[in-house]
């Protein structure tokens, strides 16, 4: 009687998979393969089988393959491998030696693809060669092979001295009664990003913590609430949880960003291994996941920094997803990202590795910004309608025609909201005028000042929101400064050039703070994949992130391009009467004019700066430099016949 479990109906539940199992020559690969196949009633190829005949009349004179030798051989089984994907899973022996093999071995289908590599010692190996007859591969070759070995660290590492019944049930335990992934964290974001992974046929295993009275069988619950999760693990143990993954483990960690992170951090290094992976989604600090990556490289575990941008409805059909980490660590989890992530115009996930560091969480930073002010400028965009006259529905109108020019999914749902009744009157208008934030917007100011870099209108919209808390206060001050104005009638067309006009300012700035933040801290940042992974399923998505992408593979300074050139002139003076007559009315506009004044700032051949240096000289002999001395010595001149100033 076999001592194996069918594993049959397992797989059926599954997405297919193509299983390569590894290794130098006379591991067992072959043996090994074709156990695993009779045991999973599924086929077996020898990758010897494909070889080409000049690579067989090679190895068979002594000389090893090169990567051109290579290639079509490999290209071959990635070929076999994608049609027997099509019908089922397989399994595949070849001894895939290095990265860029397996690169080619999985093109395509890498969401799809296990490795298995069988691990032996030379002397082990090289006795079982010597045994070994009718074969093209001469044992002379084998210390060729041991050199060209790049051991990956995605593989399932098996040790060659068990028996073949043994490690094919090791594979069995880790490939299918593991789960791929672990989601720690079961509120609103971990809740669907399971069911996103679940729903692309990972197996998952999810975690919440225990806390008597108020969160008790939190995954459980989860599991059978949602269709989607009814054959993932649930699990209130820490260990049991950890003991339920496939190796090397990968986690993604859905809490609250700060101490939180910094608590399972110290529950769960003890309980992992060399390689596993801690996946950050949620809005930490870069500062904090640079330190966390240190801390954990230490015990030779990786730390992904991931950003994830699109709320509730992202979460499950497809967010934007910026990772940023070691390079090498990010392959391990680049299927399970790539996979849920949302689609770009071309069918390409909007998910790309951002780069070292904290770079990602950085980035994810930038991008609440832009959004923090993206939604400020539809708030004042309403406010001046308002103060037209017009009622929500109205506006909700005027705001649907702009969808052909100015077209976002911030738009699109503000048109939504304004359009909401709750019985005879908007829901909008029973909402509190007070507006929250969760830190992204002051940490991106704090950035940006750090840095050097204006990004006014982030720390416009910051501000504004921080005036809007000041509830209370502000009835008083409306009492008490009350005037008798007449009624803005605006424009819509002219609104609608001035709100392009500071929607294009916003981004200028934001991508401005990213391209400094790379250059201070050396991460290298492509801005024209940020832009491409903000075109579907984050918040900021829109029809100019759309014309970005392009726009920044040629310019790092959007205000140079030539199109923007020609439509900046065009919206101006629009924008300047739109932010003339909302002040003289009495319309407050912080990010509209603030667009303004940047744009005016930055078009300023000659500044007023001169006499700030001045003063600065003045009181407290800071130095200046002097217009036609390109030497950059410093001057400093006593401009007061005194010998102290206060």
């Amino acid at each position: 009687m076999s001592i194996f479990k069918a594993l049959v109906p397992k797989m059926s539940l599954k997405r297919p998979l193509a299983i390569f199992i590894m290794g130098v020559s006379g591991v067992g690969k072959s043996t090994i393969g074709s156990l695993l196949a009779q045991q999973l009633t599924v086929p077996f190829f020898d990758g010897d089988d494909y070889h080409p005949e000049t690579n067989i009349t090679k190895m068979k004179a002594g000389s090893p393959l090169n990567d051109d030798d290579r290639h079509p051989w490999l290209t071959a089984l990635n070929k076999l491998a994608k049609e027997q994907l099509q019908k089922n899973s397989c399994i595949i022996a070849c001894s895939a030696l290095k990265e860029s093999y397996r690169t080619t071995l999985h093109k395509d289908i890498e969401a799809n693809v296990k490795w298995v590599l069988l691990d032996g010692d030379y002397e082990l190996i090289h006795k079982r060669l010597k045994k070994r007859s009718a074969h093209f591969m001469p044992d002379s070759l084998l210390r060729s092979q041991f050199d060209t070995l790049e051991d990956p660290i995605e593989a399932l590492k098996i040790d060659i001295t068990l028996r073949p019944e043994e490690i094919v049930r090791v594979i069995e335990e880790e490939l299918f009664e593991k789960s791929e992934i672990g989601v720690i964290g079961m509120g609103v974001m971990g809740k669907s990003l399971a069911r996103n992974l679940a729903s692309n046929g990972f197996s998952i295993s999810l975690f919440n913590r225990h806390l008597p009275g108020k969160e008790e069988n939190i995954a459980a619950k989860a599991v059978q609430e949602f269709k989607e999760l009814s054959d993932a693990k649930p699990f209130d143990s820490l260990q049991a949880f950890v003991n339920s993954l496939q190796r090397p483990k990968k986690l993604l960690v859905m809490i609250s960003a700060g101490n939180a992170i910094d608590s399972i951090i110290h529950e769960l290094v003890p309980l992992l291994s060399q390689n596993d992976v801690f996946i950050d989604g949620g809005n930490s600090h870069y500062d904090d996941t640079q330190r966390r990556i240190h801390l954990l490289s230490e015990s030779d575990l990786h730390f992904i920094g991931a950003g994830i941008s699109g709320g509730e409805e992202g979460a499950l059909k497809g967010p934007s997803i910026m990772p940023s980490g070691n390079k090498e660590a990010y392959k391990l989890i680049r299927p399970f990202l790539e996979s849920i992530a949302a689609i770009d115009q071309n069918n390409d996930p909007c998910c790309s590795y951002i780069g070292p560091d904290g770079s990602g969480h950085f980035v994810k930073m930038v991008h609440n910004g832009i959004e923090y002010a993206e939604m400020q400028l539809l708030a004042e965009v309403f406010e001046v309608f308002r103060r037209s006259g017009e009622n929500n529905d109205e506006i909700a109108t005027s705001l649907e025609a702009w969808k052909a020019t100015v077209n976002s999914y911030l738009l699109e749902i503000t048109i939504d909201i304004l359009r909401k009744k709750e019985g005879n009157d908007w829901l909008l208008n029973k909402i509190l005028d007070k507006s929250g934030n969760k830190g992204t917007g002051n940490w991106a100011t704090m950035a940006s000042s750090r840095l050097g870099v204006p990004s006014t209108m982030i720390s416009a919209a910051l501000f504004a929101r921080y005036i809007a808390s000041f509830k209370d206060e502000r009835i008083t001050t409306s009492e008490l400064y009350a005037t008798k104005i007449a009624p803005y009638r605006v424009d819509t067309d002219e609104l609608r050039k001035a709100y392009e006009f500071a929607r294009i300012i916003n981004h200028v700035q934001g991508f401005k703070l990213l391209y400094e933040a790379s250059k201070a801290y050396n991460w290298s940042l492509n801005l024209s994949d940020i832009a491409r992974i903000w075109t579907n399923g984050c918040i900021i998505r829109s029809d100019l992130m759309e014309t970005l992408v392009q726009v920044l593979q040629i310019s790092k300074d959007i205000l140079l391009e030539a199109s923007f050139i020609s439509k900046i002139k065009s919206l101006y003076p629009s924008t300047t009467k739109v932010v003339s007559e909302c002040i003289l009315h009495e319309v407050p506009i912080p990010c509209l004019s603030e667009a303004l004044n940047y744009f005016n700032g930055y078009k300023t051949k000659n500044s007023s700066a001169n006499l700030i240096q001045a003063q600065r000289d003045y009181f407290g002999a800071h130095t200046y430099q002097r217009l036609h001395d390109p030497s950059g010595k410093a001057y400093h001149t006593i401009w007061k016949n005194s010998s102290t100033h206060d």
